[in-house]
């Protein structure tokens, strides 16, 4: 498992998304994605459907940190709108002491968006729907 996860980073140091097999709705969601990243505050983002992912962090070296939350969370969100009968989830944002993530589903494509905690998750939303 170590090398795994040394390889990943590996790939993730070249300065560009590490990306498996890209399906066209997914290309334009990872230009506007890419778009995003400029922004102040943005740490980086996940993108990923049945048929590819695309993973651009500022911190390589916690790609799978940041998947295994990404992932949870998402999880856990659903889960609490099905719970309290909220009907499905547009989107989710979770918010920490320093950091947020705003997560949403679109074509199939879960996306997840890691920023820091004063930067606007409404301009995000914006741009990608």
């Amino acid at each position: 498992m170590v090398k795994k996860r040394r390889d990943v980073e590996e790939t993730a140091t070249l300065g560009e998304p590490m990306v498996v097999e890209e399906t066209s709705l997914a290309k334009g969601m990872r230009a506007n994605l890419e778009e995003i990243k400029t922004y102040d505050g943005i740490i980086g983002y996940i993108l990923r459907n049945s048929a590819s992912a695309a993973i651009d962090l500022k911190d390589p070296a916690k790609i799978i940190d940041y998947a295994i939350l990404s992932s949870s969370s998402l999880d856990a969100g659903k889960q609490l709108a099905e719970a309290f009968d909220l009907g499905e989830a547009d989107s989710i944002i979770v918010e920490g002491k320093d950091a947020k993530m705003l997560f949403l589903t679109i074509g199939g494509n879960k996306i997840s968006v890691f920023m820091e905690k004063e930067t606007d998750c409404e301009r995000i939303l914006r741009k990608l729907r």
